[in-house]
């Protein structure tokens, strides 16, 4: 359309000298199959990931919050494709010589987004449906401390009082192990999960102290990359715990949350992550980078055959969270895990009992201090980084032991273990427009004894 509108103008108008004429680009093929993916794997995970806890999102819901606002390359297209809901997967055309784009969904294992080209069999996955989540029930109790200050900032957020722009979805405020506080905006609930973005990885942190607490992971010895196991390759020193403190040195896409060939091309996390070099010397340099947390998901993969992301979430009564993977099974734990602010705010409490469950350790003692601990290379900015855990050490006003997990478009969870206190801010933030996570935690903390 736009260029029909382009050639009717130059019709009328005389045309500029070839030096100063300006035409837009147009999109990549690239681009407009990573829009395409973007579309069919979010509305996916959305609808079937809501269906099986026992709740309910619309196409139109998910166009209207999880797409506005999205990286800028992809934002102008990804309006414009039209997606197809086919029992078990959704499918965007985006090229008319090209297979579209298709997002499949497995019962208990959310959706995959296969690889460009991907004509499988139209059986393949498992009819969606099946509700494994139900009603969630959460203790809850009023606030020790001032009420009225407490539903003051909470509907603030709501009210975009921390951010201009922002898109606050909901917000649950545990103390002493009780809801406190709790709303949603409309279309949302505690029952309708949310891509959790970058949190994955501080979830991710928490399967390997799991691992570490059965004795079958040690984060102080090489990373067991399969890849790196050749004589002479620099890369074997790398340890676990260097990977989470996002220390490893490697090279990668691109500094920050951007791994599109694996979120939205279709490769696959054993294709995608371990061939990256050396940069620097490990545990010298911090940068903040998906690949380090997918390598040290995929050294302790092996444990996953017999102590799966279900079963852990499970034990905590995450019963609306989903690991998802790639399309050959591996999980994308840097980012691709669907929850609720409820079972956000579960995993939250681990950390506040020092990483027991119903009288059971599930997490080393002292693992807490260990990803809180600042001990590798840290980051410019307003926070500090333990291990898979964001550290607001440097929040004015914020207790120096607040550790938090943070993702895309507004995810935060913020653990305060010395007041005994767990927020979850949920959010579909639009590129650019920056909820203020470390005031609004200061407004919650100072409401509250």
């Amino acid at each position: 359309m736009r260029i029909l509108i382009l050639a009717a103008t130059l019709a009328v108008a005389p045309l500029a000298p070839p030096a100063l004429a300006e035409t837009a680009a147009p999109a990549s093929a690239g681009d407009r199959t990573s829009a395409a993916a973007y579309k069919a794997l979010t509305l996916c995970s959305a609808v079937y990931n809501a269906a099986a806890g026992g709740a309910q999102r619309s196409p139109d819901s998910v166009e209207a919050n999880e797409f506005v606002g999205i990286y800028p390359t992809l934002d102008p297209l990804i309006h414009d494709l039209t997606a197809t809901f086919t029992g078990h997967r959704v499918s965007v055309a985006w090229d008319e010589t090209v297979p579209p784009r298709v997002a499949v969904y497995r019962e208990g294992g959310g959706c995959s987004i296969m690889p460009v080209g991907w004509t499988g069999p139209a059986d393949d996955g498992a009819p969606a449906g099946a509700v494994t989540g139900g009603v969630d029930t959460f203790p809850s109790a009023p606030p020790a401390g001032d009420a009225r200050a407490l539903s003051a900032a909470v509907g603030g957020a709501l009210d975009e009082a921390y951010g201009a722009g922002t898109n606050t979805t909901g917000v649950v405020v545990l103390q002493h192990g009780k809801i406190v506080g709790e709303s949603y905006a409309p279309g949302f609930g505690p029952e309708v999960p949310q891509r959790t973005w970058s949190v994955a990885k501080s979830l991710a942190g928490t399967l390997i102290g799991a691992a570490v607490q059965r004795g079958e992971v040690d984060v102080d010895a090489p990373a067991a990359i399969a890849n790196w196991q050749v004589e002479g390759d620099p890369r074997r020193v790398i340890t676990v715990d260097t990977l989470m403190r996002m220390a490893s040195g490697l090279t990668s896409d691109s500094a920050g949350n951007r791994t599109d060939a694996l979120y939205f091309g279709g490769t696959t996390v054993e294709e995608q992550v371990p061939g990256w070099p050396l940069i620097a010397v490990p545990g010298t340099r911090f940068r903040y980078a998906n690949n380090d947390i997918l390598l040290a998901v995929l050294a302790v993969a092996p444990t996953f055959a017999a102590h799966p992301p279900a079963g852990m979430f499970a034990r905590l009564g995450m019963d609306h969270t989903v690991a998802e993977t790639d399309w050959r099974g591996n999980y994308i734990l840097s980012s691709q895990v669907w929850s609720t602010a409820r079972d956000l705010a579960r995993f939250g409490q681990l950390y506040l009992d020092d990483g027991v469950q119903d009288g059971q350790r599930i997490l080393p003692e002292g693992w807490v201090a260990h990803v809180s601990r600042p001990s590798g290379p840290q980051p410019e900015g307003d926070f500090g980084y333990g291990a898979t855990f964001w550290l607001m050490n440097r929040s004015e006003g914020v207790p120096a032991d607040t550790i938090a997990a943070f993702g895309n478009r507004g995810q935060y969870v913020v653990i305060v273990p010395g007041r005994d206190v767990v927020i979850v801010r949920r959010g579909e933030d639009p590129t650019g427009n920056r909820f203020d996570i470390a005031a609004f935690t200061r407004d919650v903390l100072a409401a509250l004894d």
